[in-house]
C-alpha cells in the first residue's frame, strides 16, 4: 500500500510540472514544449520507478547506511559484524554512520532522529528497542532489524511473513524449549527455577513466557523475576539463592550486558544458569543451546543488499529466521568445574 501511494504522488507531482512547463512555453516555443512535456513523463516514469524500488540506485553508487545498536555486547556485537561482512562479500559500496545507545531508551531516540535526518538510504536497528525507536521515526526510509525476537508482537510490523510497511529484518528468536529440555538433562532433580529477564524488553517477556511453559511441560515449579535497570542485577540474583536450583536467563539485552554480574552472583551460590545465547555463556553462565548472531546478521546483510542493489520491496520481504541446524550447544567448562559438573556429560 505504501508503494503504490509513492508512485501516485510521484506521477501526480510529475503530471503538475508537465502542465505548467508546457503552458509557459505554449505562447513562444511550442517545439520546446514538446521536448518538456516529452522529458517531464520520462521524469514521472523514473520517479515512480524509484518509488517501486525503494533505495535502490545506479551500479556503482555509494550507498549511506546508519546503525543503531542498542548496547554494546557480544550477541549484537556479532550480529553487527556479521552485517557489515554480508555487504562487504556482496562488493557494496557503502558509507557507514554506526552508532551505539549504550542501552539508553532516551539515546536511542535522539540516535534515531539524527539517522533519519541525515537521510541515509538504509538503517539497521540491532534489538527491539532500538528498532521501536528508528520505526517511530520514519515510514520511508528501508529499515532492516536484527536481534528482534518477534517483530509483529514488537508492533514493526503487520506480519512477519508480508511486513506491509518499511521495516523487515532476521528475528533470533531462540529454541527456548530445547533450553529448558538442555537444563532438564544437566540437573534432572531440580525442582524449581528462575527465570530472570527485563520486563521493559518485549522480546523478553514472550521468550519468559514461553521459558514457563517449558518448565511447567518438564515438571519445574518457577519464580518469575524481573529487573527494570542494571544497578538491580546483583540484588535480584541474591534473592534467588536458596529458592532456586537453577537461573534461566532468554536473549535479554539487559541481563546480556550484565551477564557477568548474573554469573558471579549465580556461581558463588553453586546456581547454574542456562542462557538464551552463547555470549551469555562466555560471560559466566553454564550452557545454551541457541543461534549464532553472526549468522543471523549476515542474514540481515544479504537482505540489505537485496533491498540496495536489486531493487527488492522490503514491504513485501519476510522476517528471517535461521535453520535449527544452525543452533548449537555451547559450554562453559570452567563454570562447569566450579558448579561440580562435568562438562563432557552435558550434551
Amino acid at each position: 500500500m505504501m508503494k503504490r501511494f509513492k508512485t501516485a504522488a510521484a506521477l501526480m507531482a510529475a503530471g503538475a510540472m508537465v502542465l505548467s512547463m508546457a503552458a509557459c512555453g505554449s505562447f513562444s516555443k511550442p517545439a520546446e514544449t514538446a521536448q518538456t512535456t516529452a522529458a517531464a513523463a520520462s521524469s514521472a516514469a523514473e520517479t515512480a520507478k524509484a518509488a517501486e524500488t525503494g533505495a535502490k540506485k545506479e551500479d556503482g553508487a555509494k550507498y549511506k547506511i546508519g546503525v543503531l545498536q542498542l548496547v554494546q555486547h557480544p550477541a549484537l556485537d556479532k550480529a553487527n559484524e556479521g552485517f557489515v561482512k554480508a555487504l562487504d562479500d556482496a562488493g557494496l559500496s557503502y558509507e557507514i554512520d554506526q552508532q551505539n545507545a549504550s542501552g539508553d531508551q532516551s539515546a536511542c531516540q535522539t540516535i534515531a532522529s539524527g539517522l533519519v535526518a541525515n537521510q541515509n538510504d538504509l538503517i539497521l536497528a540491532i534489538a527491539t528497542p532500538a528498532a521501536q525507536a528508528v520505526a517511530g521515526q520514519t515510514s520511508d526510509i528501508p529499515i532492516l532489524v536484527t536481534a528482534v525476537t518477534d517483530p509483529k508482537d514488537a508492533g514493526l510490523v503487520e506480519d512477519n511473513q508480508k511486513p506491509g510497511n518499511n521495516v523487515s529484518g532476521t528475528s533470533d528468536l531462540t529454541p527456548v524449549k530445547e533450553q529448558i529440555e538442555l537444563l532438564k538433562r544437566i540437573l534432572p532433580d531440580a525442582k524449581t527455577v528462575g527465570v530472570m529477564y527485563s520486563s521493559a524488553e518485549s522480546n523478553s517477556v514472550l521468550q519468559a513466557a514461553l521459558a514457563k511453559e517449558a518448565c511447567e511441560a518438564n515438571g519445574f515449579n518457577y519464580l518469575d523475576v524481573t529487573v527494570s535497570n542494571s544497578n538491580e542485577i546483583s540484588d535480584v540474583v541474591n534473592s534467588l539463592v536458596g529458592k532456586v536450583d537453577a537461573i534461566y536467563c532468554p536473549t535479554d539485552n539487559m541481563i546480556a550486558a550484565g551477564m557477568a554480574t548474573v554469573s558471579m552472583v549465580a556461581n558463588e551460590n553453586k546456581i547454574p544458569v542456562i542462557c538464551g545465547e552463547e555470549g551469555m555463556v562466555d560471560a559466566g553462565g553454564l550452557a545454551t543451546y541457541g543461534i549464532d548472531y553472526y549468522q543471523l546478521g549476515y542474514m540481515t546483510g544479504k537482505q540489505a543488499v537485496e533491498i540496495l542493489k536489486d531493487g527488492k520491496n522490503i514491504s513485501e520481504m519476510p522476517i528471517g529466521y535461521l535453520d535449527q541446524e544452525k543452533c548449537a550447544l555451547k559450554v562453559n567448562a570452567e563454570t562447569a568445574k566450579t558448579l561440580g559438573i562435568d562438562p563432557a556429560a552435558i550434551k
